[in-house]
């Protein structure tokens, strides 16, 4: 143990808090000032989540945090260009379906307030994920992986407000003002929100066999209610990542901001799932990915005619456990760096557009190019291929691989 681990309560004179301004942290920072005696700097980070930047400004100031000490930053390109879309590139799915939308967030937080702590000279960090959550493992392996000395303090696994109830008392108790409550009363659901998703826990989605409510969606139509006309889209991508949209050229987070009121628009991207948790339990949690899931379906796409059938193939293999690096808080080890090196570098010659057709719900990729395409015409048609292909070499080629099973089936027969 180092010594800024071995740090008693009193030692510590100053914490960063990853502070969104919701129930738990704004609960979290009055805690944080009456338990721990110190002085709190808040950070926010915009991820697209909009409303709720300034009024985590308004909860900062009403409860004394210096003005200069309280971060709010802009962190929506970065968190698309170097979060997002080197995800994507692997068409990371964890156990799939989720996108991971909340867990690829958390390293990026974890990076920007580990900066603020070396700025301010604070001797810890804190957050407000709960002890039954991923959310507590990621933030923490973030934290450690980038300053391994650094004090965590996690409220919710040192206090006893256990419950959503119990936070709105306390609130209410130190006139702490709590947005978002439900319209029929009691707690609000627990929401993360970023520019890749909005996700929905909590409530009655904590019972498997209740239907999610439909005024409970934000960004998305049913699908029943979607336009009954489908709408098409061109998506140009440079080395696995999208570039341009209908011919357009954005950067990352416009381009995603766009497909996300396009696909929402439409009813892409909703998800009802129940996931394993690393913490090992399992877990209800609704989702809406609009612009995600266009992409997704995009990106498979265009690699579709520009990677290799063996190097696709070991990316579908691995992509499995890149996925569980993510949603169990790898970002930062050695193995995820090492996976990411080998899939940007199949990603080289991805290059090329993608039409895609949203129609209530769905995602169809309808047609693709590249001027790296590996599809050639010639071989794949069904007419006249003027000797480009010698039919007569699959012959050959189905004996060998039918050998083994010739021998085995053989064999079977002479023990019978």
């Amino acid at each position: 143990m180092t010594a800024i681990q071995n740090m008693s309560t009193s030692d510590i004179k100053k914490v960063v808090l990853a502070y969104s301004g919701g129930l738990d942290t704004s609960v979290i920072l009055k805690w944080l000032q009456d338990n721990y005696q110190c002085e709190v700097v808040t950070f926010t980070a915009d991820l697209g989540q909009g409303e709720e930047l300034e009024p985590a400004r308004a909860k900062a100031l009403q409860f004394g945090i210096k003005p200069e000490h309280i971060y709010i930053d802009d962190l929506r390109e970065e968190f698309v260009r170097d979060f997002v879309f080197p995800m994507f590139r692997c068409n990371a799915v964890y156990e799939g379906e989720y996108l991971l939308g909340t867990s690829i967030a958390r390293p990026l937080i974890a990076k920007r307030q580990i900066e603020i702590a070396r700025e301010v000279g604070a001797q810890a960090v804190s957050h407000g994920a709960t002890g039954k959550g991923n959310d507590q493992v990621r933030f923490e392996l973030g934290y450690y992986a980038l300053a391994p000395d650094i004090k965590v303090i996690a409220p919710w696994r040192e206090w006893d407000l256990l419950s959503r109830e119990k936070l709105l008392a306390y609130a209410q108790q130190h006139g702490i003002p709590v947005e978002m409550k439900h319209k029929n009363g009691g707690a609000p659901y627990s929401m993360d929100a970023n520019l890749l998703h909005i996700s929905f826990e909590g409530r009655h989605l904590e019972d498997p066999k209740a239907q999610a409510e439909e005024a409970m969606w934000r960004w998305t139509v049913s699908p029943e209610m979607a336009p009954d006309a489908p709408v098409y889209l061109d998506i140009e991508f440079d080395r696995g990542d999208a570039v341009a949209l209908d011919g357009k050229k954005m950067t990352p987070a416009h381009l995603l901001t766009e497909l996300n009121r396009i696909g929402g628009a439409h009813g892409i991207g909703r998800l009802d799932l129940v996931e394993n948790r690393y913490v090992g339990m399992k877990s209800r949690g609704c989702y809406e990915t609009p612009g995600g899931t266009i992409l997704l379906k995009a990106h498979r796409g265009i690699e579709s005619i520009t990677l290799d059938r063996e190097a696709a193939h070991l990316k579908d293999d691995l992509m499995p456990r890149y996925a569980s690096l993510i949603y169990n808080g790898y970002w930062w080890s050695p193995e995820r760096l090492a996976l990411q090196a080998l899939i940007d570098y199949t990603q080289q010659a991805v290059n090329g557009w993608v039409r895609v057709k949203l129609y209530k719900g769905s995602v169809t990729v309808v047609a693709r190019d590249s001027k790296k395409t590996l599809f050639d015409q010639t071989i794949a048609t069904f007419d006249d291929d003027g000797g480009a292909y010698n039919q007569v070499d699959a012959a050959g080629f189905i004996k060998l691989n039918a050998l083994r099973l010739r021998i085995g089936a053989n064999a079977a027969r002479r023990r019978s």
